[in-house]
């Protein structure tokens, strides 16, 4: 499966599961775009983004750690 930056939500949601310890509200939308283009299912440009698809993928990751951090 290749992502690409009309993913959110299954880029939050891998984000998530990769990234366990971090709050996705803490990070700089220069350091979340650089774990994206990381991510091994990702084949989108690194210049097709913009702060719109970074904040939904945020608010995607935000989502899904939220409800694993949840008792």
């Amino acid at each position: 499966m290749s992502l690409d930056w009309s993913d959110p939500d299954e880029i939050g949601y891998q984000l998530a599961h990769a990234h366990l310890e971090i709050d996705p509200l803490s990070l700089r939308f220069t350091d979340l775009h650089r774990m994206i283009l990381g991510l091994d299912e990702f084949g989108g440009g690194a210049d097709s983004s913009n702060e719109g698809v970074l904040e939904a993928i945020q608010m995607a990751w935000y989502d899904t750690w939220r409800d694993l951090h949840e008792p």
